[in-house]
């Protein structure tokens, strides 16, 4: 038997279809409000982000672009502080960090995680005060350790019994002590991409409780000098929709909490629970809002520090892509329409713009699900099945992979991806020496530059040109 052509299942009668999930719409000028920030709408065709038309946007500072709600930025971040009240909420750097955003999560009261030199300088640069800074990673040198203790970070979530060593060695060089966390594996299967999976044994992140390496790695910690032990850190992966794991996760992680105590009569203060909760990329997706995280999440530990008789722990939650994430969309200029004959007489129809995998990388890198919309028009042509393509050497340089655009897109229209606030600038990258695109924030019509575009100059800056 032949094997089957791995677009088959599309077009097996003639017609492209794409995904069983993705329906065409009555209208195909109409948004999904589930897929963009809050303030986002349309009128008469044009999209209109924090009171700023998209069109107007791009006439001063051109596309590709991000574009930034800081109200619903702010509005997220403010919902799952209170939503868990009581928790010490972090943001993500990770996810999406300038010294701007650093500000506002400072403003609503959030603690922020970093996992660099790099990450943490901007951080201090912002002012963010260094005690409420987390610092992850699984391989910290000895220099950004030094650094982080140096400047009272405050708390860091040490990965490896190397890193332990090297912390002791930071701590009494500096004559100063570092209050740390121990990441823990809880072997649990998140019900997410393999790559973002986080808390089961065969990946890279963490002591295994399992196998020991947890209980020994707090052992080491306990008896250290110049090292305080706040507690235990665990985080099951990104992208996650439901509490399922976390009752899992945090069943084993208790059980360890409290071996803790009866073996080595320490009572640990702290607990983080980590999180990666999931945000809705494409009609598929089903976030749940953080009240409602809030409530079973706190209920799970509960019911576990009853289970076991032992006190509760001051908690910490990580939503990661769930605040920057949906408050972020991404502008580009279509340049190309081609339609290409396939097997069985289909015809996909592929438009290209002027970004791609540069400017966002997760759907080469996690076969992530996009959507898009025409941000610059209104039209009375039918929708039409589309794939949104980069400008990029790669056949895998995909933005959204199917979505229906009305079927007279054209070259200059412009073209909007929601919900992608998260790693996507930050996982920007310069192949084919593409320049980063600006990210501008927009609020009550008002539009400000908050990291400007790349330049030549900037590639240049670099590349010292030595002769050989």
């Amino acid at each position: 038997m032949s094997p089957t052509h791995e677009a088959g299942w599309a077009h097996a009668d003639g017609a492209l279809r794409g995904p069983g999930w993705l329906r065409p719409p009555d209208d195909a000028n109409a948004l999904v409000p589930a897929l963009w920030s809050s303030t986002t709408r349309k009128v008469d065709g044009d999209l209109i982000v924090g009171g700023v038309p998209i069109p107007e946007l791009v006439a001063n500072v051109n596309t590709p672009a991000y574009v930034l709600d800081e109200a619903d930025l702010r509005a997220r971040a403010r919902a799952f502080r209170e939503a868990f009240a009581g928790y010490d909420v972090f943001y993500a750097g990770k996810a999406f960090l300038c010294t701007t955003v650093a500000r506002w999560v400072a403003e609503e009261g959030l603690s922020l995680d970093v996992c660099s030199d790099g990450e943490l300088t901007v951080a201090l640069r912002a002012g963010f005060d260094p005690a409420r800074l987390g610092y992850h990673g699984n391989t910290k040198t000895e220099v950004e350790l030094t650094r982080a203790v140096a400047e009272g970070v405050g708390r860091i979530v040490v990965d490896s019994f190397n890193e332990i060593e090297r912390l002791e060695r930071v701590t009494a060089s500096l004559g100063r002590s570092a209050r740390l966390m121990v990441r823990v594996t809880a072997g649990v299967e998140a019900h997410t991409h393999e790559y973002i999976a986080t808390a089961h044994e065969d990946q890279k992140f963490g002591f295994s409780i399992t196998s020991g390496d947890a209980l020994e790695a707090v052992r080491r910690v306990v008896a250290a000098p110049g090292l305080e032990l706040l507690g235990l850190h665990s985080h099951i992966g990104s992208q996650i929709f439901d509490t399922s794991g976390f009752e899992v996760a945090t069943r084993r992680v208790l059980a360890l909490h409290a071996q803790v105590g009866q073996e080595l009569g320490v009572t640990l203060a702290e607990l983080d629970l980590g999180g990666g909760f999931g945000i809705a990329y494409t009609t598929q997706d089903d976030p749940s809002d953080p009240a409602q995280l809030a409530i079973e999440i706190t209920k799970i530990v509960e019911h576990e520090c009853r289970a076991l008789g032992i006190g509760q722990p001051r908690l910490s939650i990580e939503p990661g892509r769930a605040i920057v994430g949906p408050a972020m969309c991404t502008v580009y200029t279509v340049g190309t329409v081609k339609r290409v004959e396939l097997d069985g007489g289909a015809v996909r129809t592929y438009v290209s713009v002027d970004g791609g995998m540069s400017d966002n990388i997760r759907t080469a890198l996690y076969d992530a699900d996009y959507s898009c919309t025409i941000a610059s028009r209104e039209s009375d042509a039918p929708p039409a099945l589309v794939r949104v393509v980069g400008k990029h050497c790669e056949a895998g340089d995909i933005v959204v992979k199917d979505e229906f655009l009305p079927a007279d897109v054209r070259p200059g229209d412009l073209l909007a991806v929601p919900s992608t606030g998260a790693y996507c600038r930050s996982m920007a990258s310069n192949y084919n020496h593409a320049l980063r695109p600006p990210v501008v924030a927009v609020r009550d019509g008002v539009a400000t530059t908050i990291v400007r575009r790349e330049t030549v100059d900037d590639l240049l800056a670099t590349d010292l040109g030595v002769a050989t």
